[in-house]
């Protein structure tokens, strides 16, 4: 047998050895690989405990919409046990207002990456009657939000907010609104707690109350181009309150909201005091839940309790002078709102239907100032006013939807000192003379994604004296970046 080569003889004896090689990489890769899954693992045990529990609390709170997301979420985040460890994808969180506060010693990415939209608005409208000389009959001004606005086209109200997570114990929100006649106002600058027990939350700063229904809204969720009568006449649109909030969400099935909030009272029909501490108080309970799969519900009862001192408000006495008319006293109003909804399960067309209505009730007392360029007189001032309104809005098609409403105020008969004294004629206070305004809407929108909508209404309106006022709006709204769940 001749001499084997040098290389065949090296070649052979790494053949040799290979096997006892590979076998020991491959135990050491095994063991690294094993430790991975148990990491990655861990961190999926984590995560889903944190979105289970978002899941409870949004589902205690009645947000559907933001639970189906996180359902969502927890459906991608459950992993298999033959999957292979992959980096987990962040979970996004909701982006105005967080309901979960991240884990205790951890910072918050969207402390530094805040949600960020922008809202665009804007419409075109034909009205009969002239929209400088309307007024809501037998009730006193409450101030620039009343009203059908200008004719002919119009920017409209457009929005900025910006919102995020604070820290494990608080987010902050603040919403800038930008009018058509290029003025920056803020409609909502407020923080709130993340992490206090058994649902317990406290807000601060300027917000919109969460009395009734409707005034919690911001412009852009509306269903109808404009507020229904009854919150322009006694809240000029919307009550936005500069105070605190404490909400109390009870941790059960059926939902159980109790709040209170107070502030400095400088919002209508109140005004700020000039005396330290609080002015007013909101008060408000809410119920709801589900029948069945295709039915949800929720009502409420709510009271506001305002003081004002020298209120003041113009109003053209018999002469057809202008005079100015200053009110002083205490408001007090209830508000029971009711809710509907009615979704088609297993509908291809997602066809659903929402009724909703809200009656109020107030009672004014106090004094009511006269000041013209003759004589500046004083008298007594009382009234019981009330209003409601009911719509019905239905979603046909997955874009198509069609809505109407009814408005409906009684001034009642106010007792006007100055009046019954005979000083003043009743002349003297032609808008506050008894009246009972009303309106009916029609409304047709097509929405082509959530983040924008088209919207046609029409209105006949017979809040002001006068013939009805026919009034035909066009709006469009866009929505551009973060966009939150919609209220219930």
């Amino acid at each position: 047998m001749g001499k084997v080569p040098f290389h065949l003889s090296v070649a052979a004896c790494a053949a040799a050895l290979l096997p006892s090689v590979t076998l020991a990489a491959s135990d050491a890769e095994v063991a690294a690989l094993r430790a991975e899954i148990a990491r990655v693992k861990a961190e999926y045990a984590e995560r889903i405990s944190k979105l289970e529990a978002m899941a409870d609390q949004l589902q205690t709170s009645g947000d559907t919409g933001a639970t189906a997301a996180v359902d969502a979420s927890l459906a991608a985040a459950a992993p298999s046990e033959s999957a292979a460890p992959a980096v987990a994808e962040p979970v996004a969180a909701p982006p105005v207002e967080p309901t979960s506060p991240p884990a205790q010693g951890q910072g918050s990415a969207s402390a530094f990456n805040p949600a960020i939209s922008l809202i665009l608005a804007g419409n075109y409208a034909n009205l009969s009657n002239n929209p400088g000389d309307y007024a809501i009959q037998g009730f006193m001004p409450a101030g620039d939000e009343t009203g059908p606005g200008d004719r002919s086209f119009n920017l409209g109200e457009s929005e900025i907010t910006i919102a995020a997570s604070i820290d494990p114990y608080f987010m902050g929100s603040l919403t800038a609104a930008i009018s058509a006649e290029n003025e920056i106002g803020v409609e909502e600058a407020f923080f709130r707690t993340t992490a206090l027990p058994v649902g317990f939350t406290i807000k601060g700063g300027q917000f919109f109350s969460s009395i009734g229904y409707l005034n919690e809204m911001h412009a852009h969720n509306w269903d109808f181009i404009d507020q229904p009568l009854v919150y322009q006449a006694f809240f000029d649109n919307q009550m936005a309150v500069q105070g605190m909030q404490v909400k109390w969400i009870a941790p059960l099935d059926l939902l159980l909201e109790l709040g209170v909030e107070s502030g400095n009272g400088n919002y209508y029909p109140g005004t700020r005091l000039d005396r330290n501490g609080l002015n007013g108080i909101n008060a408000y309970g809410h119920v709801g839940g589900d029948i069945g799969d295709s039915i949800a519900w929720r009502s409420g009862l709510s009271y506001v309790y305002l003081d004002a001192e020298d209120y003041e408000f113009d109003d053209p006495n018999a002469a057809g002078e202008d005079v100015t008319n200053a009110f002083g006293g205490t408001t007090k109003t209830w508000i029971a709102d009711a809710e509907f909804k009615w979704t088609a399960q297993g509908d291809p067309n997602r066809r659903y239907l929402k009724v909703q209505g809200e009656y109020m009730r107030r009672s004014q007392d106090g004094q009511l100032g006269y000041l013209d360029s003759v004589a500046s007189l004083d008298g007594s001032y009382s009234s019981d006013q009330s209003g409601w309104y009911v719509q019905g809005v239905y979603r046909f098609l997955p874009r198509w939807r069609f809505g109407a409403r009814y408005d409906s105020l009684d001034s009642g008969d106010p007792k006007i000192g100055l009046v019954q004294q005979g000083i003043l004629a009743p002349d003297d206070f032609s808008l506050l003379m008894p009246g009972t305004p009303s309106r009916t809407s029609l409304m047709f929108d097509w929405n082509p994604s959530e983040f924008s909508r088209i919207r046609a209404q029409y209105s006949w309106d017979d809040a002001s004296v006068g013939p009805t006022d026919e009034q035909f709006f066009l709006q469009y709204i866009y929505a551009i970046g973060a966009h939150g769940a919609h209220k219930f």
